[in-house]
This record gives structure tokens, C-alpha cells and sequence, in this order.
């Protein structure tokens, strides 16, 4: 034990051969340290940098709701194919098939409503960047 030291999170105690030679293992003379760590983070994130990360997100969004659309779309032809085939249970079918379609819909609606946020914070980003791109017809 006399080779181990022991480290607390903001105190250090010393070795018990000093602690010894200050007064004892219990004794007054153990003195502790704290240290304080102080480290200050700048973003120093531009208005540019900023648009473009919104941009981003907005993209991955819209990806999301296409898929979202794709697959409830999917499982609506499912059901109205189920409804054909298994006629006893048509009607159960026929409002899955219902309630798939109006989830592709929403999802839809949410991924066309992201790609027109894409749409403005990639025009925002381009007027904080001071780039103008121009195009042949507009």
C-alpha cells in the first residue's frame, strides 16, 4: 500500500511517506490540492456553416418521409391484394389498406413539406455565403 497513491477526482493525497513525515497517516499535516479546470469552446459556426447543417438535416428528413411513403404505399397494395384473395376477411383488409394509404399520404405530405425547407435554407445559406450561382434561365 505504501506504493500506491490514491487519486479522488478533484483532491490528491500525498504518499504516506510524506503523510508520515507531515504528521502521520490521520495526522494535520495532509494537505490536499484542487485543481479547476476552466475551457472555454467557441463554435465559431458561421450563419453559412449553419444553413448548410439545416440543409443537411432537412434532406435527411425528406429522405425519411420518402421512404416512409414508400413503404406505407407498399403495404396499402398489400392489403388490397389480401382483400382479393382472402375474401372472408375482406373487409378487416380493406380498412388496413385505408388507414396504409393514409399514412403514405402524411408521409408523403411531411417529406414534400421538407424538401421545401431544404429548398429555403439552401438559398439562406447561399445569401450568408455571399455565393451567387448563376444559372443560364434563372
Amino acid at each position: 500500500m505504501a506504493e500506491e497513491k490514491h487519486h479522488h477526482f478533484f483532491h490528491h493525497k500525498k504518499d504516506e511517506d510524506e503523510q508520515a513525515a507531515a504528521g502521520g497517516e490521520y495526522g494535520t499535516g495532509v494537505e490536499y490540492s484542487e485543481t479547476t479546470v476552466t475551457e472555454v469552446v467557441s463554435t465559431g459556426e458561421g450563419e453559412y456553416d449553419k444553413y448548410t447543417k439545416e440543409e443537411k438535416e432537412h434532406k435527411h428528413k425528406q429522405h425519411l418521409g420518402e421512404a416512409g411513403t414508400i413503404a406505407a404505399g407498399a403495404f396499402a397494395l398489400y392489403e388490397k391484394h389480401e382483400a382479393k384473395k382472402d375474401p372472408e376477411h375482406a373487409h378487416k383488409h380493406k380498412i388496413e389498406e385505408e388507414i396504409a394509404a393514409a399514412a403514405a399520404v402524411g408521409s408523403g405530405g411531411f417529406a414534400f413539406h421538407e424538401h421545401h425547407e431544404k429548398k429555403k435554407d439552401h438559398k439562406e445559406a447561399e445569401e450568408a455565403g455571399g455565393e451567387k450561382k448563376h444559372h443560364l434561365f434563372g
